[in-house]
């Protein structure tokens, strides 16, 4: 969550003790428990500055984050005498205004699917022993966190946070304090009652002397629904129910002397900041009057209540039917607006249809809007689909009446991926392989053949209909009405629901009664390829469930790679592999559970293979992706100061090259990615790079760039050049290199693999 990031920046120093012999343990459950209760009162109080919080790149990178975008429209309107969500002000049950409900950004907000309903009860049930909720409209907000990570919305208050804990690889609950006085009304387990005090307990550790009852089934770091008099609330719990009992025979004498809150805390005021509370808190007994029990997060004396109205999804779209009309009316006018220019009517249109959500959507608006015009749907099948998505983009069209050109990319994830390893969220080789080769086969697309120069650059060749919403994730909020696509030229993309919610997306399907993927139902916010680095981690659990037989060889895969670079089975399970630069979460993840994510080097044969060619980097400038073999990280290390300013952080398995016209990363698994400003800086960086790679992998150690160098800087050590920091980059050990020399004839079709 927002916080919780930023209150874990770690510098490099930091990172490397997790792999020193005076590693810390395991962070404890219950101080994890607490971080993200903290987190929870922060986001449940948040009005319009929620998610806005700026969280800067790992110390490694010096670089300074852009600062992320702000929503505007990060709210909804709740009909409370109805008891419905509304996407607009006005309730059209009803005719009175809804209440603003603010929302953690980037405020994409859903209905919750039946599998999540079915998750959320069993969290209930099994923690509290209830689940009151019934069969109440739920909303799912997703807010930064680990992995899947929802706020739950009833009754236009958030109840709780559902999220899937990435350490135990299931899900949790935490209520907040609204849902905990809810839950406590039939709550059967996980309650603890204090004894009357005028002590002040919001952020306060409790001690055994203060502890009237404590439930049998409560675990160490598990949240508690809280009762002291008239004060009701939630905290967590630092024991077992099992322990308690025991504890509180030993301490019987002094519980009944009235000792509750040690004198330390006593002593503060009210007003004191909870991180003095914390640190005030470490000072406490070690006597059994002392031991900390829990620590409430938040008690008062308001009460609430669940809505008697339960309405149905009828009455939803009933409610918001105006306003889904109006949001129908503004996407058309979009589409026939751009398609309509001068420029543009003599020119294919298609739909970008994937079978998802947003696709379907602008399918339909399309319909609508073309009613004078052809238009055919394309749906770019990487070979990694989920058959369900396969089987509904085919049965909807078909269904529709509309056109299906559908593009296949085969095997050619499967043949790759032994080159490359698997893809990650920093390396996503595979959309160019499977996705963006394909969608530049479109017959509309070669038109522009003819064409030549500045002219073919520029040229439109054909429109696309594309359901890319600016909720969807910060990196998308600033999408225009319509762009060209920088990965496929000749064509123009139209977005017609940018501005819609995932809310609206599904309002808009059940008032047009749209058939849709069923892998929605079965707990999926997206239905990407089923082994996609940016899936989370809860999804990929459900693809083990669903399709054992794709999840089999792909684990078979990845434990397979991570035996040959020397990584744990733990790190394949706990989803390590979807980073080649693992995030500060996942390094105070891998700290807490003893993973090493270091990968071994492994010496082989040199090897260097373009992904995709050049392409633009979504943060600006441009970038090339490719997979290096038969280069020790280390001896790179030592070399590779004739190219520029190096830094080697092998805690991170990193190597970082800064140069005057950009940056080269390479990873201890062999993954390289080349950043300049321009495309012909960064090819041309990658060249550089590329040939000093090949220089250093052919070394015979002749020693000839040792005598050639003028300032002293180069030396050869058992077989191999080191370059020194005193280097000038002067260029001379090069221009006497023979490798150098004869570097296009080793390396032939660099050109052809860039695509320049």
């Amino acid at each position: 969550m927002h916080q919780k990031k930023e209150k874990y920046q770690t510098s490099s120093s930091q990172k490397q003790k997790r792999n020193s012999s005076d590693r810390k343990g395991p962070q404890p459950h219950e101080k994890r428990a607490e971080n993200r209760s903290r987190d929870l009162n922060k986001n449940s109080s948040a009005r319009k500055s929620s998610g806005s919080e700026r969280h800067p790149d790992p110390a490694l990178s010096k670089k300074k984050s852009s600062p992320r975008f702000e929503y505007e429209d990060d709210y909804i309107f709740w009909c409370r005498k109805c008891n419905l969500p509304l996407i607009g002000e006005e309730c059209g049950i009803c005719g009175g205004k809804g209440d603003i409900i603010h929302l953690s950004q980037p405020a994409d907000v859903r209905f919750c699917s039946p599998y999540e309903r079915e998750v959320l009860a069993e969290q209930l049930i099994s923690a509290f022993g209830c689940d009151p909720l019934g069969d109440r409209f739920i909303l799912l907000n997703k807010i930064p966190g680990e992995d899947k990570t929802d706020e739950v919305i009833v009754d236009g208050f958030i109840f709780g946070v559902l999220r899937f804990e990435l350490s135990e690889m299931d899900y949790s609950f935490e209520p907040s304090l609204q849902g905990a006085k809810i839950l406590l009304k039939s709550a059967e387990g996980r309650k603890v009652e204090l004894k009357k005090t005028n002590r002040h307990l919001n952020g306060k550790n409790v001690a055994l002397g203060l502890i009237e009852s404590f439930s049998s089934n409560i675990k160490a770091g598990d949240f508690v629904l809280v009762t002291a008099g008239s004060l009701s609330g939630y905290g967590i719990s630092y024991i077992n129910g099992a322990d308690f009992a025991g504890m509180e025979s030993l301490s019987k004498p002094e519980a009944q002397s009235g000792t509750v809150i040690q004198p330390e805390v006593r002593a503060q005021s009210e007003s004191e900041s909870s991180s003095e509370t914390e640190s005030s808190s470490e000072t406490e007994s070690s006597s059994e009057t002392g031991t900390k029990v829990i620590r409430v997060r938040k008690v008062d004396s308001s009460e609430a209540f669940l809505h008697p109205e339960i309405p149905d999804l009828g009455a939803c779209i009933e409610a918001n039917k105006k306003h889904l009309q109006v949001l129908g009316k503004n996407a058309i006018n979009t589409i026939r607006g751009i398609i309509s220019r001068n420029e543009h009517r003599a020119l294919p249109v298609y739909v970008s249809f994937s079978g998802g959500k947003d696709s379907l959507v602008v399918l339909d608006l399309a319909k609508s809007a073309l009613k004078q015009r052809e238009f055919k749907a394309f749906f770019l099948n990487t070979g990694i689909e989920f058959p369900e998505t396969v089987e509904f983009a085919r049965d909807l069209c078909r269904e529709m009446k509309v056109p299906l050109e559908e593009m296949s990319s085969g095997s050619a994830f499967w043949e790759q991926v032994e080159k490359f390893g698997p893809p990650a969220k920093d390396f996503r080789w595979c959309c160019k392989v499977c996705k963006l080769a394909s969608a530049g086969d479109l017959e509309a697309g070669k038109g522009t053949c003819s064409l030549s120069g500045k002219e073919a650059a520029n040229a439109v060749a054909y429109l696309t209909i594309d359901g890319k919403r600016k909720h969807e994730s910060f990196s998308r909020a600033r999408i225009a009405a319509s762009e060209t696509n920088p990965f496929v030229p000749a064509q123009l993309n139209i977005f017609p629901i940018r501005d819609w919610r995932a809310l609206e997306v599904w309002l808009y399907i059940h008032w047009r009664g749209l058939s849709y993927n069923p892998l929605y139902d079965q707990g999926f916010e997206r239905v990407g390829c089923w082994l996609c680095p940016s899936a989370l981690a809860a999804e990929y659990s459900r693809v083990k469930e669903l399709h054992p037989e794709m999840h089999a060889r792909w684990n078979a895969f990845l434990l397979e790679w991570a035996k040959k670079h020397g990584l744990s089975e733990k790190f394949v399970e706990h989803g390590f592999w979807r980073w080649k630069e693992l995030p500060p979460k996942m390094l105070r993840l891998a700290e807490e559970l003893g993973i090493s994510v270091l990968a071994e080097e492994k010496a082989e044969d040199f090897e260097i293979e373009v992904v995709g060619g050049i392409s633009p980097c979504k943060a600006g400038g441009f970038s090339v992706e490719a997979g290096v073999r038969g280069i020790r990280e280390k001896e790179a290390a030592d070399f590779i100061n004739v190219l520029g300013n190096t830094v080697y952080a092998e805690e991170l398995g990193m190597l970082l090259v800064k140069t005057e016209t950009g940056t080269v990363k390479l990873f201890s698994n062999g993954n390289m990615l080349v950043s300049s400003e321009t495309k012909e800086k960064a090819v041309c960086l990658f060249k550089e790079a590329a040939k000093q790679f090949v220089r250093l992998s052919r070394c015979t150690g002749c020693g000839i760039c040792e005598k050639a160098c003028p300032v002293g800087a180069v030396s050869i050590k058992e077989g191999k050049p080191h370059v020194s920091e005193t280097c000038i980059r002067c260029g001379k050990c090069m221009e006497s290199c023979v490798v150098t020399r004869y570097f296009d004839k080793l390396v032939p079709d660099l050109d052809e693999k860039l695509k320049v």
